[in-house]
């Protein structure tokens, strides 16, 4: 049994798999343009990258299997990815993510989002009606360093105004978790995308928004 968490003063929650149900649309583009450079990727490949930049993840792909990686391929791969994506991904909810964003706003605890994705991209995806109760968010071009590197988050505590102690993150991918971890925040993985296994280095796991709720009562 899980012992119950006390209320922080703010919650950060990453986006896609924790928020939106975007991971399986990811990995269908990824899938698909890879294939064209006679690279057969699994889930895990992707899954297990999600929150890296993608020209990092490009690269780490490469490396895995054994592709001579040249630049301008990689970055001719990846726009091919972003727009292909573009085309496919549809606006859906991972169950119960909402209801927990809104009950935690309405009891006033601060609320930030840390994403891989792009601005303009997350403010599509999330919506405005979405965006808005978010205090402060942090996407992908605007940082220097994507996760596992710590600097997203360390941003966001920078806009919130608060200590790593005073906050919790939401993750559900290993260089998320990673990323909050360095950071110096209290981690819970949701197995959204990958199993428990993958997610060890997060301080809680648990299944579903059902269960987080039974361990973060708001």
């Amino acid at each position: 049994m899980i012992k119950e968490i006390k209320l922080p003063k703010a919650i950060i929650f990453d986006m896609d798999g924790v928020i939106t149900n975007t991971m399986p649309y990811h990995y269908k583009a990824w899938r698909q343009v890879l294939r064209s450079a006679g690279i057969q990727v699994t889930k895990l490949d992707i899954y297990g990258r999600e929150g890296q930049d993608g020209l990092t993840s490009m690269k780490g792909i490469f490396e895995t299997y054994h592709h001579p990686f040249h630049a301008k391929e990689a970055r001719a791969l990846l726009n091919a990815k972003e727009e292909l994506f573009k085309k496919i991904v549809r606006r859906r909810f991972v169950k119960g993510a909402l209801v927990f964003i809104r009950k935690l706003k309405k009891s006033g605890v601060l609320l930030a989002l840390v994403t891989g994705t792009s601005r303009h991209e997350t403010c599509k995806i999330l919506h405005k009606d979405v965006v808005r109760f978010f205090d402060a968010s942090v996407t992908g071009d605007e940082v220097r360093n994507g996760k596992p590197h710590p600097e997203p988050f360390l941003k966001a505590l920078k806009i919130l105004g608060i200590k790593a102690g005073d906050a919790l993150v939401i993750e559900n991918a290993p260089f998320g978790i990673e990323a909050a971890k360095r950071a110096g925040l209290f981690c819970i993985a949701l197995e959204t995308s990958l199993p428990r296994e993958y997610l060890r280095k997060a301080d809680v796991v648990v299944p579903s928004y059902q269960a987080l709720r039974l361990i973060i009562r708001v």
